[in-house]
């Protein structure tokens, strides 16, 4: 028997009528398009179930609780035991089981009605409970055997050298972003604790700035003074062992030449051959600025170097022509190979056709003086151009960091975009030939010795925006250049010739300029991050329904695997997408026992190209036709002007009203891999859920749902990976042979930074800025945090 005005059973019923009804709309489209046939189903059978409920029709939660079974069988048929493909399709149905369950006793008047009901709901729990809990502990780290046993070593052909001290960027020149300390270990890495943080402040205080905030700093370590840079660019002495400042200097950026974001990457410390060591600027820290100034200052005192260009500052625009704020600055510490400062810039891409040029520059580190400049357009200029004359506008540029290999004279300049990324039809023969390449640079002539392309015309910002490392590879000197794309590609570091097996992948046609796409693309045979093509069944969301809309979305998009061009009219999917792979963070490598650490993103963007009359109409203009406003983000469109569309990327292609990606986790990992081979010994998700969740709000769950990521890793002679990069403002030390994390630290703001690992006192510490960054949405801060062992 039933009651027939239970007013609990009414309102459940009209929710699930309603979801039903969404469901079905949005079913019955996606059907339409070729994809799954389940939402339209569930969706008339949650109607049906609804109404019956309303009526008072006990059968109404009989039927709910059939449509439940049925998913649950339906969701482990399409995904199988995989714990977070299930959540959006089984989560939310639970949860509106629980709540049939619990009104299903009020339509009833049988004496064990409440009984049987909470059993129900109890039995529910459990189940679910337990069916997450065991694949939430399930071991995501499948661990091959490590190399039997530690070789010789790699010589490092920078002539620098890590241990007591962390002389550059990525340790040395040769970036290889390793630390022979052993002080801390397997065994005692558990101890390790926070012994000083120090604020350097540099935040912008202009609000149409401070969103583009993300420090991105490695700070370097010499001798006495630990050395680091705000995002305003003002040069911090700490002392190493206790945090203190020893002496700032402030060159005064303002805010209007933010470009994308106010990174400092890093500084240079260099040591003048011959000077006495009590001499005026004999130990020099140099720094590019992002209004694309080299300032110089004495390593000791921090006053200006006045041998160094004009009062220790040089101005690397000179020969550029009109440079508008914001659009060419330097945020990654430029490279000395052979007393050579070798100069990339930060071109404001997505802007203009005429962005300024991605000219090369190598100065002399003493005077500060240009020695050379290489413009793909102008190849036989070799200083600044002649009279009345420019660098080539709107050239590929390097905006990320440079290697050099001392002994062969030879710096590894790893090339962007030409400045319109999303079109190539008007880029010249030089473009297409160094645009996305790895370009090795002879720093005594300032001339290219050879170049390594990755992709041909490119059209989805596939840039090399991971620092080059030099190692040993079967006994050549060799590079490792990782792409966007997640490719691994090692090549003799003398004639850039392929040292490991590269293939041919067919590449979709068409799009806008259907006769500049190439119809293969190479790919890496070696070593790939890259994941298979993404399906239907890879979209995700909260609910049921996000996922509906996300499999809409897939459907109606242009998607044909790797390298599918952007279109007008209709949206595509690039994925990877342009932070995917590896990228600005790099690799490290452990020479000793010939291991690579790469850290890694697994996101698509979801774009599409947008006439100019639509983007004029909408307000999107240039920076430089906009005064005071900043520059595009990730979420809005970008006006390339000069050229017939704008582009719209949704970077991470994520849904509006929730901010959840439409792919589902992980959207980074971690692995490590066998240099000799190309194989990989382990790789698991990176980063957890604790900060992540629907709508911003942080979920503080400890699952490692693997987030995005950027920034690098050091590893150490003792066998631990340090890194954070992940956006759940965690640092954490990982098992070099196991890929177990075995030490965690919450940081005062998100860590998207390389740590560095050196030696003072006869103590060692681990230091990472944690500064946060706008493009991964981690809070925002200014401090340089140490951790290091208790003191005995």
């Amino acid at each position: 028997m039933v009651r027939y005005h239970s007013w609990s059973a009414l309102v459940i019923g009209v929710v699930l009528a309603l979801f039903g009804v969404i469901l079905t709309i949005g079913g019955a489209w996606l059907s339409i398009l070729g994809g799954s046939f389940y939402y339209l189903i569930t969706g008339v059978a949650m109607v049906v179930a609804g109404v019956m409920l309303v009526r008072g029709r006990i059968n109404g939660g009989w039927l709910y609780i059939a449509i439940v079974l049925l998913t649950v069988l339906w969701a482990l048929w399409e995904v199988g035991l995989n714990p977070w493909a299930l959540v959006p399709r089984v989560i939310a149905p639970i949860v509106l089981l629980i709540a049939v369950l619990l009104v299903m006793p009020t339509m009833s008047i049988a004496a064990n009605r409440w009984r049987n009901g909470l059993i129900g709901v109890a039995a529910t729990l459990l189940a679910t409970v337990v069916l997450f809990t065991a694949l939430g502990t399930h071991d995501d780290v499948a661990v091959a055997a490590l190399p039997a046993s530690m070789s010789a070593g790699m010589a490092d052909p920078s002539g620098q050298s890590t241990g007591p001290d962390w002389p550059a960027y990525g340790g040395t020149y040769a970036a290889r972003r390793y630390s022979p300390l052993t002080q801390v270990n397997l065994e005692n890495v558990g101890r390790l604790e926070k012994v000083w943080e120090t604020h350097t402040g540099g935040l912008p205080t202009n609000p149409n700035f401070t969103k583009l905030y993300g420090t991105e700093n490695t700070p370097l370590k010499v001798g006495n003074l630990l050395y680091s840079c705000t995002a305003k660019n003002v040069i911090v002495a700490l002392d190493p062992a206790t945090g203190k400042e020893t002496w700032r200097f402030d060159p005064k950026v303002p805010d209007e030449w933010i470009p994308y974001t106010t990174a400092c990457r890093g500084v240079v410390y260099y040591a003048v051959p011959g000077a006495a060591a009590d001499s005026p600027c004999a130990t020099r820290i140099i720094e590019g600025t992002m209004d694309s100034r080299l300032i110089a200052v004495d390593a000791l005192i921090g006053m200006a170097c006045p041998d160094f260009g004009s009062n220790g500052q040089t101005d690397t625009k000179i020969g550029m022509g009109k440079v508008y704020p914001g659009y060419a600055g330097i945020n990654s510490p430029p490279t000395i190979v052979k007393g050579v400062l070798v100069v990339g810039h930060q071109i404001l891409d997505g802007q203009t056709r005429f962005a300024p040029s991605g000219v090369i520059q190598g100065f002399d580190a003493v005077t500060g003086k240009l020695r050379w400049a290489w413009d793909m357009m102008h190849p036989e200029w070799n200083g600044y151009p002649p009279a009345g004359q420019s660098w080539s506008r709107g050239t590929p540029n390097s905006w990320t960091s440079s290697s050099g290999d001392e002994q062969l004279g030879l710096v590894y300049v790893p090339m962007g975009n030409a400045a319109n990324d999303y079109l190539s039809s008007h880029r010249t023969a030089a473009e297409n030939m160094f645009a996305s390449s790895l370009v090795a640079i002879d720093v005594t002539t300032g001339k290219p010795k050879w170049h390594f392309q990755a992709v041909k015309k490119d059209v989805w910002d596939y840039d090399f925006g991971s620092q080059a490392t030099l190692i040993d590879y079967k006994g050549r000197p060799a590079i490792i250049v990782s792409s966007k794309q997640g490719d691994m590609y090692v090549l003799d570091r003398a004639t850039g010739t392929p040292l490991t097996p590269i293939g041919q992948v067919n590449a979709p046609t068409g799009g806008i300029e259907p006769a500049e796409r190439a119809a293969t693309q190479i790919v890496s045979l070696w070593h790939t991050l890259r994941k298979d093509p993404l399906t239907e069944r890879d979209m995700w969301g909260m609910s049921p329904i996000d996922q509906m809309v996300c499999r809409i979305q897939f459907r109606r998009a242009d998607y044909r695997g790797f390298f599918t061009p952007p279109n007008v009219g209709r949206r595509s999917v690039e994925y990877p997408g342009y932070n995917g792979g590896t990228d600005w963070g790099g690799v490290s490598v452990d020479p000793m026992r010939g291991i690579i650490v790469a850290n890694y993103n697994d996101m698509p963007n979801y774009v599409q190209l947008v006439p100019r009359a639509e983007a004029t109409k909408l307000g999107v203009f240039p920076r430089f036709m906009t005064p005071g406003k900043a520059s595009s983000t990730s979420h809005s469109i970008d006006p390339q002007w000069g050229s017939a569309y704008a582009i719209n990327v949704n970077a991470g292609w994520r849904m509006p009203w929730t901010g959840m990606l439409c792919k589902q986790p992980p959207y980074g990992g971690i692995r490590a891999i066998d240099i000799a081979t190309g194989k990989t010994l382990w790789d698991r998700p990176f980063g957890t859920a604790r900060k992540n969740g629907p709508f911003g709000v942080p979920s503080y769950l400890p699952f490692h749902i693997g987030t995005p990521n950027n920034g690098g890793s050091v590893v150490t002679a003792s066998g631990l990976v340090f890194i954070a990069a992940a956006t759940d403002d965690l640092i954490r030390a990982i098992d070099l042979k196991t890929g177990k994390t075995v030490w965690s630290a919450p940081l005062p703001a998100g860590g998207q930074a390389t740590p560095i690992v050196y030696e003072q006192g006869g103590r060692e510490y681990l230091v990472i800025f944690a500064g946060g960054h706008h493009f991964m949405e981690t809070p925002s801060g200014d401090s340089v945090v140490a951790y290091a062992l208790p003191k005995s």
